[in-house]
């Protein structure tokens, strides 16, 4: 019986060098591939889009390269390639997690329930949700879509906020879900559906982008305020700090904000028109002290 506990210290011993290593974290997988991929966005206007080139170009996208940069000079790869990879609201956590992308900035809202799947950098944008209709449907306000159609693109938070909104209020209206925000205000266009809820500066990207932008309203009392954040696999910490050490950086020395009006007020492709929005109070805020702290 004296040789059992001597037994038992073996077997676990041996269960521990046997033990699988933790996975290799991104910066390793960047330094031994000496490429990382990035996740963006082909018509989340001024956020992350294609121009007239079919280049990504975007607020959120040039805080991205800015992060590339200063990975780049972090793990010494003068040479390091970046893979771009077009991400939709329905697959763009599924490829972050399989490996496909390392880091995506583009639209995409950081909120509890995506915290429990995917790690999040410090925020890089505070919004809310909003209407953008015909100026003249009639509609004004989220009570007018009672009988009309809505369009939302599948996956997003606007779609759950809709949702609780029909579930609170018995508000009696049609929802048609798109791939992305270009094909759900296209069928708005089309005449295949009365408005189209999303965030609100992106809605003002799509006004941009119309043929005819002053035939289109944003409307409806904001919803629910959000933050976007660049999303990156969970539980990665060396990676993190890395992305938010170059954000926050970006951000308190004024460069976002020059990104900001670069985006949102000044002429942008690509039809170089100006989208006009001022920098909420709580952007600024963000600027000022950035967290990475989720909303709803």
């Amino acid at each position: 019986m004296r040789f059992i506990p001597f037994c038992l210290m073996s077997v676990a011993c041996a269960l521990v060098a046997h033990a699988e290593p933790p996975p290799p974290g991104t910066l390793h997988k960047i330094s031994q591939t000496a490429t990382i991929s990035l996740g963006h966005r082909e018509s989340s206007v001024p956020f992350s889009y294609y121009d007239d080139r079919r280049q990504v170009v975007g607020y959120s996208h040039e805080l991205m390269l800015r992060v590339v940069d200063d990975i780049r000079a972090e793990l010494r790869l003068p040479a390091l390639a970046v893979k771009l990879v077009p991400v939709t609201s329905q697959n763009r956590i599924p490829l972050l997690q399989n490996g496909s992308v390392d880091l995506e900035c583009g639209s995409t809202t950081h909120n509890l329930a995506r915290a429990s799947r995917v790690g999040f950098s410090v925020s890089i944008f505070v919004t809310s949700s909003r209407l953008i209709t015909r100026r003249s449907s009639g509609i004004e306000r989220l009570e007018d879509l009672r009988g009309r159609r809505v369009m939302v693109t599948g996956g997003t938070t606007s779609e759950r906020q809709l949702l609780l909104l029909i579930e609170a209020t018995g508000l009696r209206t049609e929802i048609l879900r798109a791939r992305d925000h270009g094909e759900a205000f296209a069928m708005v266009q089309a005449g295949r559906a009365d408005a189209f809820l999303m965030d609100e500066a992106m809605l003002y990207g799509l006004r941009a982008k119309a043929d005819r932008p002053d035939d289109w309203v944003v409307v409806g009392q904001p919803m629910a305020t959000e933050v976007y954040g660049c999303m990156l696999r969970k539980d990665d910490a060396d990676f993190k700090a890395v992305v938010d050490r170059s954000l926050t950086r970006v951000m308190q020395s004024g460069e976002a904000l020059k990104m900001y009006r670069r985006w949102f007020q000044s002429p942008i492709p690509p039809r170089g028109l100006n989208l006009d929005l001022p920098p909420p109070d709580a952007l600024l805020e963000l600027f000022r002290a950035p967290n990475d702290v989720p909303l709803g």
